[in-house]
């Protein structure tokens, strides 16, 4: 498996110095719901194909997975890819049509038969892929470099439909959504700039800009972008024009991409962390914050995403704990139900299949907890820190390591 290295992506990660990067309706069963933002017949029912699973970034699947997993295959990116630099994947991997979609700090996007592991195609990008995740709709893959260069690569054939570059790093994932009869895709750049660009050409169509870098991955509902900016500003970004909607302070860093949960109880609210040590939960429709989560003994960033469900909101801190969080009505100040204790910082950001939590660790092990009651259920020691996240499509998990490993689990 390897030997666990101390975790070095962390200078190239937001701090509060730096800025920050890149939480859901419970779509389990209403595919239907997430598949409208891509009118796409190339996408199916049970893929993930983008970050966080859906253009609300609920981290839940439509795909279920075995109640026990078996390794299936790893890919090695430092063995497959003559250039030897560091092979890190920090990215977190789209699933569409039976083949995996990731990218790696050797630079490459890489296309893997999900059945077999083999290397379909690889596109060399203009620099590394970090921690942005790719997106496919309508057989094209959408990611972003540490050079600013965004890019559309043919999901077939892996070579490259156009770019469009950037005044800065691109940390943030690509979302893609219709509007107007217009298949458009947003990607968010330190530039301090989110861009909304016409999916075909890359033409530019409104560009919306922020007093910080755009690290996180906007999330999409009703004709809004909602965004979290390393400007201490939580965004809503009308689709149609890139006009400010929502500007609500935050009072902290966001490392974490908002996820949006639409159904339940507790609905119409974002969910993010922040490197004030908190969760929050912004309701959407009065537009304020209107609670809070803080670990009550140990005062840590959240920097992952949120994977959220109508009764629970599931997030990793760098307290080294997975927390499970309960946004009841009515309630200011948020309770855990449960926390779960890794070994290290949890940066991957959980993603939920059916009763179960799917989550890595910086201590390099892939957990799989129950949802009610965090008991851990299973564990793989990849022997690397687990910074991305997982991705489950076509009854699989997929997820890398700062090892330049990609593993595959099934039954």
């Amino acid at each position: 498996m390897g030997i666990l290295k101390k975790a070095t992506a962390d200078e190239r990660r937001c701090t509060p110095i730096r800025a920050a990067d890149s939480i859901g309706v419970y779509l389990r069963s209403s595919a239907v719901a997430f598949l409208f933002c891509f009118s796409c017949s190339f996408i199916q029912a049970q893929d993930w194909p983008q970050f966080r699973g859906n253009p609300t970034l609920t981290g839940v699947a439509t795909s279920s997975l075995p109640d026990t997993l078996k390794l299936l295959w790893t890919y090695d990116a430092a063995e497959n890819e003559k250039d030897k630099m560091d092979a890190s994947i920090e990215s977190s991997a789209a699933i569409v049509g039976g083949v995996v979609y990731v990218g790696s700090m050797s630079g490459y996007l890489l296309a893997i038969d999900l059945a077999t592991g083999k290397e379909k195609w690889k596109y060399k990008a203009a620099q590394q892929i970090e921690e942005s995740s790719p997106a496919v709709a309508s057989g094209t893959v959408y990611v972003g470099d540490l050079s600013g260069v965004f890019h559309a690569v043919d999901a077939v054939t892996g070579k490259a439909k156009w770019t469009f570059k950037t005044g800065g790093e691109i940390k943030s994932s690509p979302v893609v959504f219709t509007e107007g009869g217009v298949e458009k895709v947003l990607i968010g750049s330190y530039d301090q700039s989110l861009y909304c660009l016409n999916a075909k050409t890359g033409a530019v169509l409104w560009k919306f800009s922020i007093n910080g870098p755009v690290h996180a991955t906007p999330s999409i509902n009703n004709g809004v972008a909602y965004l979290t900016g390393c400007d201490e500003v939580f965004y809503g970004i009308r689709l149609t024009d890139g006009k400010e909607v929502q500007h609500i302070a935050s009072g902290a860093y966001t490392g974490a991409s908002p996820a949006l949960l639409l159904a339940g109880p507790q609905s119409q609210m974002a969910f993010f962390g922040t490197f004030n040590n908190d969760v929050v939960g912004v309701n959407l429709v009065t537009k304020r914050i209107m609670w809070r989560y803080e670990n009550p003994t140990r005062h840590f960033p959240f920097y992952a995403s949120a994977a959220i469900t109508p009764s629970l909101v599931i997030v990793g801190g760098r307290d080294k704990s997975v927390h499970a969080l309960v946004p009841k009505p009515g309630t200011v100040k948020g309770k855990a139900a449960w926390t779960f204790a890794t070994k290290a910082r949890v940066e991957s950001s959980p993603a939920i299949a059916g009763s179960r939590i799917y989550v890595g660790s910086n201590d390099g092990i892939l957990y799989v907890l129950d949802l009610a009651t965090g008991k851990k259920l299973w564990e793989f020691t990849a022997g690397a820190p687990i910074s991305a996240s997982p991705a489950i499509g076509g009854g699989r998990l997929v997820v890398g390591d700062q090892d330049g490993k990609l593993y595959c689990f099934g039954g």
